[in-house]
């Protein structure tokens, strides 16, 4: 089928490609929605990229949250998972509430949670987890905290044993910060093995040592987030063996875009991920998906 492997050349097309791929729609582990004000900084933040990062940061979709909102369903996303991050203590809980709120208005929204290094870290976990949220976000460049903190050895284990996926931005892309790096999180892979992480922007720029996690641990996945798209492939290139890796990890790549906070279109993400499986025989319309639907719905449990 090359006409779909190709991908939508624009978001106009892209609700129809994915009818096209015969799936009920899009499952987007990795979409930004804050408080207003959080958000506010966070573009603010973005405004000044060329101070940060050297290069310029347009927000693609800087618009109204109901806007926000409509414009995923209009791209034909069924579920997504609106993540929130702290960068400092105090802020954590009160993040897991607005989530659980804007997930009870919005229907695609699966609940989401958060948490950083303070001593009550393990008992707002607790209540997230009884009250049935489905993923939590991690931000370790963010947050500027050690993930191996003993602050967090409780709330590790808790998702290990509950089995909910944890999306850690944990690699050094844009930029290393003081803990990031994957072998300071591997270090948290190994006192809890059965954790379920997703590997946010496949660990960026360290895609080989991701992909080596995803082998040896079996919780590992990787998502997709600003990958392979023109944007970041100038500064970070792909590994020239990436297809056949994701070849040999089945059911380990899911979708994950960081909508609205990027500087291009949602349908140029879906063109980097049909791009990998067109280019390899063994990947297909099977892997596509897989990674767009089947494997997203499954780690947030649909």
């Amino acid at each position: 089928m090359p006409g779909r492997q190709a991908g939508p050349a624009s978001d106009a097309q892209v609700a129809a490609w994915v009818r096209d791929l015969g799936i009920p729609g899009l499952v987007d582990l990795h979409v930004h929605f804050l408080p207003e004000r959080v958000l506010a900084k966070v573009w603010d933040f973005f405004d000044r990229a060329g101070e940060h990062y050297g290069m310029h940061w347009p927000i693609h979709y800087r618009t109204g949250e109901p806007e926000r909102v409509e414009l995923l369903r209009s791209l034909g996303v069924r579920r997504f998972a609106p993540l929130v991050y702290p960068h400092k203590p105090d802020m954590a809980a009160w993040l897991n509430e607005w989530a659980r709120e804007f997930a009870a208005g919005v229907p695609e929204a699966v609940p989401t949670a958060t948490f950083y290094p303070e001593p009550d870290a393990d008992a707002y976990v607790r209540q997230a987890v009884e009250a049935g949220v489905r993923c939590f976000k991690a931000h370790v460049q963010v947050g500027d905290y050690d993930p191996r903190s003993p602050l967090l050895r409780p709330v590790w284990g808790q998702l290990a044993d509950a089995g909910i996926p944890v999306i850690i931005h944990c690699g050094h892309g844009p930029l290393p910060g003081t803990y990031t790096g994957l072998d300071v999180f591997e270090e948290v892979l190994r006192e809890h093995p059965r954790l379920v992480a997703v590997l946010a922007h496949a660990g960026m720029p360290e895609f080989d040592h991701a992909l080596r996690l995803a082998e040896r641990w079996p919780g590992v996945h990787l998502d997709t987030t600003m990958v392979g798209v023109e944007f970041t492939t100038a500064f970070c290139p792909m590994p020239s063996d990436w297809t056949d890796r994701l070849a040999a990890l089945p059911g380990r790549i899911a979708l994950g875009t960081d909508f609205p906070n990027i500087p291009y279109a949602y349908a140029e993400q879906l063109r980097a991920i049909a791009g990998w499986a067109e280019s390899d025989d063994r990947l297909g319309a099977d892997f596509l998906r897989a990674v767009l639907h089947d494997t997203p719905a499954r780690l947030l449990g649909q």
